[in-house]
């Protein structure tokens, strides 16, 4: 994994006051810091990606439509929150970024696999500096079969009320259906032995770090909240 160091700035270096996350002055001031870069994308109902955290608009908006049922020119000058940011295309991002970092990205939730995965590798032709992951199964699959030239990972969590993924992903079956390249887990896994014993056999990166005193294994990659702010 090319990644320099071991820290990668979660939706860019935020605040949420003065910068919001994911917004290009948080990737800005990224760049200014040389962090590696964390986003999330999701396509719009019109098909363009963008950089979005949430399914809904609601708290970086305050408008209640979901993005992916909602086309960009309604979204495209929304303010996020009392800030004159707007909401990103990954192709601003970008632009922006010129392969001076690499951006870790993760590919939302969605109905629509095949055409948000295509758009987006599509979009990436002449970006080299890149991983990708998501916390469903089924991307990491679509893209591991169609495009096997990726780093693509496997997101994790230690909160899903789905019985039959926390039943799966317990009998490996999840990580075998996906092969994923490797791993992104919630840091409170890190006390299971499993995962424990899996982040020294397959790259793992830990979400998400409030404080310098959870980094407690420099052979691990950690994705950041408010960097610089924790004194990193």
């Amino acid at each position: 994994m090319k990644i320099n160091g071991n820290i990668i700035a979660h939706r860019g270096v935020h605040d949420n006051k003065k910068t919001p996350e994911n917004s290009l002055e948080a990737f800005q001031k990224a760049i200014e810091y040389n962090y590696p870069i964390e986003l999330d994308v999701q396509l719009t109902k019109d098909n363009i990606l963008v950089v979005f955290h949430d399914f809904t608009l609601t708290r970086m908006t305050k408008n209640t439509n979901y993005i992916q049922d909602t086309n960009y020119q309604d979204i495209k000058d929304l303010k996020l929150l009392n800030t004159n940011e707007k909401i990103p295309t990954l192709k601003e991002v970008l632009e922006l970024v010129d392969n001076k970092l690499l951006i870790d990205i993760e590919i939302k939730n969605t109905n629509k696999i095949k055409e948000t995965c295509d758009i987006l590798i599509n979009e990436l032709k002449n970006y080299s500096n890149y991983i990708i992951k998501s916390f469903n199964p089924r991307i990491i699959k679509y893209l591991k079969t169609n495009y096997k030239e990726l780093e693509v990972g496997l997101l994790i969590t230690d909160k899903s009320n789905n019985f039959l993924y926390n039943k799966l992903l317990k009998s490996n079956f999840i990580l075998k259906y996906c092969n994923p390249d490797f791993l992104a887990i919630s840091k409170t896994l890190l006390d299971n032995k499993k995962f424990r014993k899996l982040s020294k056999s397959i790259p793992t990166l830990i979400w998400t770090i409030e404080d310098k005193k959870e980094i407690i294994d420099n052979n691990l990659i950690y994705i950041c909240n408010n960097l610089p702010y924790i004194n990193f």
